[in-house]
């Protein structure tokens, strides 16, 4: 009898040792063109509140493998599996740097999901253009700037002006270069995705999102937004980021 109980006991116990391994408790998100990392801190405090170790990546914007470089870094110094989050631009880091073994989910928000090969300039000239974009051409020195007359109507038109004006004027822009570089190995394919899409989204046309969403068999919500997602409805971006970090695991 003793060595049943003993038995009994010790499969509970591997059986809890097995769910724990599986816990999700790293998040690391990255930010896209035109923003910095201070957009993330209302899904950052949400996160928080969650249990959750919650890291920020300050991607300079100022190439693609730099950009890449600089996920990555931030993903080499935690211990344990993480759920790699990307906004816009964002999406195409996180489509590489989850390329890591570390990661074991991912999460598009308002994002592009770029198959191998890809560019985004082709992904953005495949379909229509979002009417209300005021993504500026390239300066002198090879960077994109979101223009100003648009920036609050065709960015983040729901928040505040105020909030906005700060937005624009904390902008960092994107080397043009980033817009052509190719794609590698997506991570898309190997792991699974979850996808963010804002139904007003002025910059990043709402019918190529779901178009990529689709093609990358992601578990969708469709939230009544505009490109700033992330920050206009950052309860419920926070939910189903930890809904993500619940159901991933290695």
């Amino acid at each position: 009898m003793t060595k049943a109980i003993m038995l009994v006991l010790l499969v509970i116990m591997s059986v809890n040792v097995a769910f724990a391994q599986k816990q999700v408790k790293n998040v690391v998100l990255v930010h896209g063109a035109f923003a910095d990392g201070s957009g993330w801190e209302g899904v950052y405090k949400l996160l928080k509140k969650k249990g959750l170790n919650v890291s920020i990546v300050a991607n300079p914007n100022t190439s693609f493998e730099e950009d890449i470089a600089a996920a990555k870094r931030t993903i080499d110094r935690l211990d344990g599996p993480i759920v790699l989050v990307g906004h816009s631009y964002g999406g195409a880091i996180i489509t590489e740097a989850g390329n890591s073994d570390k990661v074991v989910g991912l999460v598009y928000i308002a994002a592009f999901v770029p198959d191998e090969g890809e560019t985004l300039l082709q992904l953005l000239q495949s379909g229509p253009p979002a009417k209300n974009s005021g993504i500026e051409p390239p300066s002198a020195d090879g960077f994109v700037w979101y223009g100003k007359e648009k920036f609050h109507s065709g960015f983040c038109a729901d928040i505040s002006k105020e909030k906005a004006k700060f937005l624009y004027d904390s902008q960092v822009p994107i080397a043009a270069s980033a817009f052509v570089a190719k794609i590698g190995k997506p991570a898309w394919k190997t792991k699974p995705i979850w996808y963010i899409l804002g139904t007003e989204d002025e910059t990043l046309p709402v019918e190529g999102a779901r178009f990529m969403a689709k093609r990358a068999n992601a578990k969708v919500t469709e939230i009544k937004s505009s490109h700033v997602v992330y920050i206009s409805h950052a309860k419920e971006v926070a939910d189903i980021i930890a809904q993500a970090t619940n159901e991933s695991s290695k």
